[in-house]
């Protein structure tokens, strides 16, 4: 291993684990340095290291949890354990040459000061070498790959977000040149978070909210939207549909640091998987490892919880799939899980059972703006 450290395209700053936001010059001339040590290793007789391209490891193995010492936040960020793509070996020699093919995608694109989209890059990469990208995923983990090599954001790299987050409530937004958007006039649609994640830098933003609450599911942040529910609790309401993207996490953070006063809290199905989407916002993920803490935030689990499964009839729940005890397993191996959290997924498991927020409108379709407004004025959450 101390062969390989020393064979790095770069010889300094191993030991940093996280990924920068850099300028356009600053990428090219990282993509720069590497190329030109790749060839002096090509040239040299007595490095055996050419064939090999060290990574951070991107594995729960290797995740660690940063947690703040005056705030409550936390972010998952990686250790200085490395993994290889080694053109000897079958098993990863096209991973080593995605790498070098995305690398010259993404210096292309930053000269040309363009940017695209992951399924952009995609559609890209299978029309130039279709033996080697022939799938999405293949391109998303060359991408995270390109990252852990130059230690810079994707963003940096001229990759936007695909973004399918929405916003609505007390939260006036101002693109540079544009109108200014009031939110909570646009329906129970909401407004459509960009991809760009310069420009929900640069956007201006204002608000009289006192809460930020995230909403997994769509339907549910419809709903909420149509009943005004930010009239009766000041609150920005943000959805990334399921799983957030990059741009929906992105805007949560930036309200948090420019809002730093407003709790956050999470409405996410009694299950696994909601729990999961909670994570994501609260810790980041451990594939983005490099870049987590660009978007983690300090948000509570406000419901659905298990202290409020009397308020749901028993014929209303849902057999736990295989799918769920996969990443409820998965939770539990992870350091950053709190203990309360920890507790609750211990009781769905052992209950074989999940609840959804829908499950909730037995008691009317008006309980649920009630039920957020009751667990917010009684410090109901975690």
């Amino acid at each position: 291993m101390s062969d390989l450290m020393k064979s790095s395209l770069f010889h300094s700053h191993q030991h940093l684990c996280h990924a920068e936001i850099l300028t356009p010059a600053e990428v090219k001339a990282r993509i720069e340095v590497a190329v030109l040590n790749f060839l002096r290793i090509l040239n040299s007789p007595t490095s055996p290291a050419i064939s090999d391209l060290p990574l951070i490891q991107r594995n729960s193995k290797n995740s660690r949890v940063s947690r703040a010492l005056l705030t409550d936040e936390s972010s998952i960020f990686l250790s200085h354990s490395f993994t290889t793509r080694s053109l000897m070996k079958p098993s990863s020699a096209k991973a080593f040459v995605r790498v070098w093919k995305v690398m010259e995608m993404c210096y292309q694109l930053l000269m040309k000061e363009k940017r695209v989209t992951q399924r952009e890059l995609f559609y890209k990469l299978l029309c130039d070498s279709p033996e080697y990208f022939a799938s999405q995923l293949e391109v998303n983990r060359s991408i995270q790959d390109v990252v852990a090599l130059l230690r810079c954001s994707r963003h940096s790299l001229g990759i936007m977000a695909s973004s399918r987050g929405l916003v609505v409530g007390r939260l006036m937004i101002q693109e540079p040149n544009k109108e200014v958007v009031d939110c909570s006039m646009c329906g129970s649609s909401g407004y459509a978070i960009t991809g760009d994640l310069s420009l929900l830098e640069k956007m201006s933003i204002r608000s009289d909210a006192r809460y930020i609450i995230v909403v997994e599911k769509h339907a549910i942040f419809q709903r909420l939207a149509e009943d005004r529910i930010f009239n009766q609790i000041p609150s920005i309401l943000i959805t990334g549909k399921g799983y957030p993207d990059i741009a929906t996490r992105f805007l949560l953070h930036r309200l948090s640091r420019a809002f730093p006063h407003l709790p956050i809290f999470a409405l996410v199905d009694w299950n696994p998987a909601g729990l999961a989407v909670l994570g994501t916002f609260k810790f980041g993920s451990i594939g983005m490892g490099l870049e987590a803490s660009k978007y983690a935030c300090n948000v509570k689990w406000l419901g659905v919880r298990g202290n409020d499964l009397q308020l749901i009839p028993e014929e209303s729940y849902v057999p736990l799939k295989p799918r769920d005890l996969q990443i409820a397993k998965s939770l539990m191996s992870c350091d950053m899980l709190q203990d309360s959290y920890r507790e609750e997924l211990a009781v769905m498991v052992q209950s074989g059972k999940r609840a959804e927020i829908e499950a909730l409108y037995v008691n009317g379709y008006d309980f649920l703006g009630k039920y957020i407004a009751r667990k917010i004025v009684q410090a109901d959450y975690i």
